[in-house]
């Protein structure tokens, strides 16, 4: 097992804000008390719906909004506390490629400028060094050199991501988070930019926090899976593990999601289907927060919150009932997805 590069222990972040001028206070639990472990050279996946805390949660990671307590450690070092030139340092080693090609670059500034000021912050170079690095970047990333002098208007949505990422890479970080790197692309789109993805962590040797909803985008991408709901882990293991053996329903209900292109197979599967939307994270439900959704739940879940249990083989959930529910409803590949 390699060396962790991140951990998070009991990181929380909750949103505090009052409704009207007079009003009381409102809390959103939007990260509530999430412990995982993302070692050196892995693609770490987080899925989970919209709205479960995924992005919070790599926003914390990077420092770029600050947790409400626990702990945040990379390469070892604890580093919810740095300030100033520490935590200056420390944006060369993580970086982040955000979800929207078309919001996440300046629209007045050419490429050179978008993807040369990560250097200008950080590094004393001359214009023709940071060109030249610029170039490097863009050309990693599978466009051409004279690209640097457009505008972002100029480029597809791919090209526009190929951009984001070659921005990302400049600094030669260790650690990205890849917010949904493809869900506003094409799908024709998607699987060039996920081997690209793929490619590069390969060729300069990155840790990714690749955080999705769409759990095909991160069974394909990952080694380890983290499934999140209303800001907690649910359930973690290595990615064939928890497709092969998924415990908690949520995880089930998520697998089941994915289409099967073939109809034939799919007529045959069962479907975990799931009523209503996720409570909002103002109003977290008591015991188990999945339990107003669950076909499982019973009184214990609406009464005593689950722990991360082991349930073998590192394979981690968050589930009073999940060894009677596996041996009384064990998943099938129909069940779940055609592989």
């Amino acid at each position: 097992m390699p060396p962790a590069l991140v951990e998070t222990i009991d990181l929380k972040k909750h949103f505090t804000f009052k409704e009207g001028i007079l009003g009381k206070p409102i809390i959103v639990r939007a990260v509530d008390g999430v412990s995982l472990t993302i070692n050196k050279g892995e693609v770490f996946g987080l899925v989970g719906e919209s709205g479960s805390g995924k992005s919070t949660l790599g926003r914390l990671i990077l420092r770029l909004i600050e947790p409400t307590s626990g702990r945040i450690l990379f390469d070892g070092t604890d580093i919810t506390k740095v300030r100033g030139k520490k935590l200056r340092e420390l944006r060369r080693k993580m970086q982040i490629v955000f979800q929207d090609p078309y919001t996440s670059l300046h629209p007045r500034k050419k490429v050179l400028d978008i993807v040369g000021e990560p250097l200008a912050v950080h590094d004393n170079l001359s214009k023709e060094q940071i060109a030249d690095r610029v170039a490097r970047a863009l050309t990693s990333v599978g466009l051409e050199e004279e690209h640097m002098y457009r505008y972002p208007h100029e480029f597809s949505g791919g090209q526009r991501q190929r951009i984001a990422i070659a921005r990302a890479l400049v600094l030669e970080p260790e650690f990205i988070v890849l917010d949904e790197p493809t869900s506003a692309l094409d799908v024709s789109v998607q699987a060039k930019i996920l081997n690209l993805l793929l490619d590069l962590k390969e060729r300069f040797n990155l840790t990714y926090l690749l955080i999705s909803h769409n759990i095909a985008v991160i069974d394909y991408m990952s080694n380890r899976i983290g499934v999140m709901y209303l800001g907690k882990l649910m359930e973690l293991a290595e990615r064939d593990e928890l497709i092969r053996r998924p415990l908690h329903p949520y995880t089930r209900a998520l697998l089941s999601s994915v289409p099967i292109p073939d109809p034939r197979v799919a007529k045959k599967r069962r479907k975990l289907l799931l009523k209503g939307d996720p409570p909002s994270p103002i109003r977290v439900p008591s015991g188990c927060r999945f339990h107003t959704r669950c076909p499982y739940a019973r009184e214990k879940c609406r009464q005593v919150e689950p722990k991360l249990e082991d349930a073998g083989d590192g394979h981690l959930v968050a589930c009073h009932y999940w060894s009677e529910i596996y041996e009384r409803d064990p998943p099938t590949l129909e069940w779940i997805m055609s592989y």
